[in-house]
């Protein structure tokens, strides 16, 4: 109970639910990607993206001073349904920040 209660605690959120189907679109993107794209402050993004973590829906690589946050690989059959059903909604996500794109 308290694991479905985490995850979906962690998609009461407009903002993790874009940052969730941005991910699923673009793939894995730097935080300062992230932060251009969204128009956020580093802090409240970092937030979010914990929160996502800590959910079990992103994982984070490290590269050099970058941080680097994608979906994860491998992900439960109720996380991977709950993300089918984001990119399914008809909700608009920026485009990816050029000055930081790869």
């Amino acid at each position: 109970m308290e694991e479905f209660l985490h995850i979906t605690g962690a998609l009461y959120d407009e903002t993790r639910v874009k940052l969730l189907k941005f991910l699923w679109h673009f793939g894995p993107s730097c935080v300062c990607e992230l932060q251009d794209s969204f128009g956020m402050i580093q802090s409240r993004l970092s937030r979010h993206l914990k929160i996502l973590k800590d959910a079990g829906f992103l994982e984070s690589k490290r590269v050099g001073r970058w941080t680097y946050y994608a979906l994860k690989q491998e992900l439960d059959g109720y996380r991977l349904c709950a993300l089918e059903r984001i990119n399914q909604l008809p909700i608009q996500i920026p485009q990816p920040s050029k000055e930081c794109r790869r």
